[in-house]
Protein backbone atom coordinates (compact mmCIF):
# COMPACT_ATOMS: atom_id res chain seq x y z
CA UNK A 1 0.00 0.00 0.00
CA UNK A 2 1.14 3.09 -0.75
CA UNK A 3 -1.22 5.51 1.23
CA UNK A 4 -3.83 4.47 3.83
CA UNK A 5 -6.28 6.91 5.69
CA UNK A 6 -8.53 6.39 8.16
CA UNK A 7 -12.16 7.76 8.89
CA UNK A 8 -11.95 10.25 5.48
CA UNK A 9 -14.69 12.29 4.97
CA UNK A 10 -16.24 12.38 1.41
CA UNK A 11 -17.92 15.85 0.88
CA UNK A 12 -21.07 15.80 -1.11
CA UNK A 13 -22.27 19.16 -0.83
CA UNK A 14 -25.70 18.97 -2.36
CA UNK A 15 -26.35 15.53 -1.32
CA UNK A 16 -25.18 12.68 1.18
CA UNK A 17 -22.02 12.65 2.19
CA UNK A 18 -19.78 9.73 3.45
CA UNK A 19 -17.06 8.74 6.00
CA UNK A 20 -15.08 5.80 4.19
CA UNK A 21 -13.49 3.73 7.32
CA UNK A 22 -10.33 3.33 5.35
CA UNK A 23 -8.98 4.57 2.27
CA UNK A 24 -5.87 3.20 0.88
CA UNK A 25 -4.05 3.33 -2.40
CA UNK A 26 -2.25 0.50 -3.92
CA UNK A 27 1.14 0.50 -6.15
CA UNK A 28 -0.78 0.24 -9.03
CA UNK A 29 -2.86 3.37 -7.78
CA UNK A 30 -6.12 1.64 -7.29
CA UNK A 31 -8.08 3.11 -4.70
CA UNK A 32 -9.55 0.75 -1.99
CA UNK A 33 -12.46 1.92 0.94
CA UNK A 34 -12.19 -0.75 3.83
CA UNK A 35 -15.48 -1.05 5.93
CA UNK A 36 -15.93 -2.71 8.86
CA UNK A 37 -19.21 -3.62 9.85
CA UNK A 38 -20.59 -5.21 12.83
CA UNK A 39 -24.53 -4.33 12.07
CA UNK A 40 -25.76 -6.09 8.85
CA UNK A 41 -27.73 -2.90 8.13
CA UNK A 42 -24.57 -1.03 7.93
CA UNK A 43 -23.20 -3.44 5.07
CA UNK A 44 -26.12 -3.05 2.70
CA UNK A 45 -25.98 -3.21 -1.07
CA UNK A 46 -27.01 0.08 -1.92
CA UNK A 47 -24.35 1.53 0.60
CA UNK A 48 -21.46 -0.48 -1.17
CA UNK A 49 -22.97 1.33 -4.48
CA UNK A 50 -22.95 4.58 -2.68
CA UNK A 51 -19.46 4.63 -1.86
CA UNK A 52 -18.22 3.11 -4.84
CA UNK A 53 -19.86 6.36 -6.56
CA UNK A 54 -18.82 8.77 -4.26
CA UNK A 55 -15.04 7.17 -4.63
CA UNK A 56 -15.49 7.62 -8.23
CA UNK A 57 -16.89 11.54 -8.60
CA UNK A 58 -13.59 12.57 -6.53
CA UNK A 59 -11.12 10.78 -8.72
CA UNK A 60 -10.97 13.08 -11.85
CA UNK A 61 -10.06 16.72 -12.36
CA UNK A 62 -12.44 19.01 -14.44
CA UNK A 63 -11.72 17.53 -18.13
CA UNK A 64 -9.51 14.35 -17.46
CA UNK A 65 -10.42 11.70 -19.47
CA UNK A 66 -12.64 8.68 -17.80
CA UNK A 67 -10.04 6.40 -19.21
CA UNK A 68 -7.83 7.53 -16.25
CA UNK A 69 -10.10 6.21 -13.52
CA UNK A 70 -8.43 4.27 -11.20
CA UNK A 71 -9.70 0.69 -10.42
CA UNK A 72 -11.73 0.91 -6.95
CA UNK A 73 -12.51 -1.72 -4.91
CA UNK A 74 -15.44 -1.33 -1.91
CA UNK A 75 -14.27 -3.92 0.87
CA UNK A 76 -17.18 -4.83 3.42
CA UNK A 77 -15.54 -7.13 6.71
CA UNK A 78 -18.56 -8.13 8.35
CA UNK A 79 -18.95 -9.28 11.30
CA UNK A 80 -21.87 -11.67 10.19
CA UNK A 81 -22.52 -13.74 6.80
CA UNK A 82 -24.67 -11.42 5.01
CA UNK A 83 -25.42 -13.10 2.22
CA UNK A 84 -26.06 -16.13 4.08
CA UNK A 85 -24.72 -18.38 2.20
CA UNK A 86 -21.56 -19.83 3.85
CA UNK A 87 -18.90 -18.85 1.94
CA UNK A 88 -15.76 -16.84 3.02
CA UNK A 89 -15.54 -14.53 0.18
CA UNK A 90 -18.18 -12.53 -2.11
CA UNK A 91 -16.57 -11.19 -5.12
CA UNK A 92 -19.12 -8.53 -6.95
CA UNK A 93 -18.58 -7.69 -10.57
CA UNK A 94 -20.72 -6.04 -13.51
CA UNK A 95 -21.98 -8.47 -16.36
CA UNK A 96 -23.03 -8.52 -19.35
CA UNK A 97 -26.29 -10.70 -18.60
CA UNK A 98 -26.98 -12.18 -22.00
CA UNK A 99 -23.10 -13.46 -21.81
CA UNK A 100 -22.12 -13.49 -18.30
CA UNK A 101 -19.67 -11.91 -19.37
CA UNK A 102 -17.51 -9.10 -17.02
CA UNK A 103 -18.22 -5.96 -18.03
CA UNK A 104 -14.42 -4.73 -16.93
CA UNK A 105 -15.40 -1.05 -15.73
CA UNK A 106 -12.64 -1.29 -13.20
CA UNK A 107 -14.91 -1.24 -10.13
CA UNK A 108 -15.49 -4.11 -7.90
CA UNK A 109 -17.08 -4.84 -4.26
CA UNK A 110 -16.07 -7.63 -2.38
CA UNK A 111 -17.75 -8.55 0.54
CA UNK A 112 -15.55 -10.83 3.56
CA UNK A 113 -17.78 -12.75 6.07
CA UNK A 114 -16.40 -12.56 9.13
CA UNK A 115 -18.21 -15.28 10.70
CA UNK A 116 -15.92 -17.56 8.53
CA UNK A 117 -13.98 -19.92 10.44
CA UNK A 118 -12.61 -22.45 7.88
CA UNK A 119 -8.94 -23.64 7.74
CA UNK A 120 -8.26 -21.61 5.00
CA UNK A 121 -5.87 -17.99 5.50
CA UNK A 122 -9.23 -16.01 5.03
CA UNK A 123 -10.59 -18.62 7.89
CA UNK A 124 -7.60 -17.95 10.42
CA UNK A 125 -7.37 -14.64 9.83
CA UNK A 126 -11.49 -13.48 10.48
CA UNK A 127 -10.76 -16.05 13.68
CA UNK A 128 -7.57 -13.02 14.64
CA UNK A 129 -10.35 -10.53 13.98
CA UNK A 130 -12.05 -12.04 16.68
CA UNK A 131 -10.01 -12.50 19.15
CA UNK A 132 -9.26 -10.39 22.31
CA UNK A 133 -6.79 -11.86 23.46
CA UNK A 134 -3.21 -11.97 21.04
CA UNK A 135 -2.35 -15.44 22.57
CA UNK A 136 -5.03 -16.87 20.78
CA UNK A 137 -4.14 -15.53 17.06
CA UNK A 138 -2.54 -17.62 14.49
CA UNK A 139 -0.75 -14.64 12.48
CA UNK A 140 2.15 -13.53 14.37
CA UNK A 141 2.35 -10.55 12.82
CA UNK A 142 -0.85 -8.76 14.22
CA UNK A 143 -0.67 -10.98 17.14
CA UNK A 144 2.81 -8.75 17.77
CA UNK A 145 0.87 -5.71 16.63
CA UNK A 146 -2.51 -6.19 19.07
CA UNK A 147 0.52 -6.66 21.97
CA UNK A 148 2.18 -3.82 21.21
CA UNK A 149 -1.13 -1.49 21.12
CA UNK A 150 -2.83 -3.35 24.15
CA UNK A 151 -0.12 -4.23 26.39
CA UNK A 152 2.56 -1.66 25.84
CA UNK A 153 2.94 2.24 27.67
CA UNK A 154 3.93 3.72 24.32
CA UNK A 155 1.22 1.47 22.53
CA UNK A 156 -1.57 2.32 24.94
CA UNK A 157 -0.71 6.54 24.53
CA UNK A 158 -1.13 5.85 20.72
CA UNK A 159 -4.07 4.57 21.02
CA UNK A 160 -5.58 6.99 23.48
CA UNK A 161 -4.27 9.99 21.27
CA UNK A 162 -6.26 8.29 18.10
CA UNK A 163 -9.16 7.77 20.11
CA UNK A 164 -8.90 11.51 21.30
CA UNK A 165 -8.30 12.89 17.64
CA UNK A 166 -10.90 11.04 16.35
CA UNK A 167 -12.89 12.15 18.53
CA UNK A 168 -12.22 15.82 17.95
CA UNK A 169 -12.53 14.93 14.01
CA UNK A 170 -16.16 13.55 13.99
CA UNK A 171 -16.75 16.76 16.51
CA UNK A 172 -15.78 19.08 13.69
CA UNK A 173 -17.21 17.13 10.93
CA UNK A 174 -20.54 17.24 12.79
CA UNK A 175 -20.38 20.90 13.20
CA UNK A 176 -19.59 21.38 9.47
CA UNK A 177 -22.15 18.82 8.57
CA UNK A 178 -24.78 20.85 10.65
CA UNK A 179 -23.75 24.32 8.94
CA UNK A 180 -24.20 22.64 5.62
CA UNK A 181 -27.51 21.81 6.06
CA UNK A 182 -28.71 24.83 7.87
CA UNK A 183 -27.51 26.70 5.11
CA UNK A 184 -29.47 24.40 2.43
CA UNK A 185 -32.57 25.07 4.53
CA UNK A 186 -31.98 28.77 4.96
CA UNK A 187 -32.00 28.79 0.91
CA UNK A 188 -34.36 26.46 0.49
CA UNK A 189 -36.58 29.08 2.79
CA UNK A 190 -35.63 31.53 0.07
CA UNK A 191 -36.96 30.34 -2.61
CA UNK A 192 -40.22 28.82 -1.68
Amino acid sequence: MLDVCTQVFVENLLNRSVRLDILATDSTGAKLNVEVQRSDKGAGRKRARYNSSMMDANLLKKGEDFDKLPETWVIFITENDVMGKGLPLYPIERCFLGTGERFEDGSHILYINGAYRGDTPIGKLMHDFSCTNAADMYCTTLADRVRFFKESKEGILIMCKVMEDMRKESLQEGIKEGAINTAKRMNLSKVS
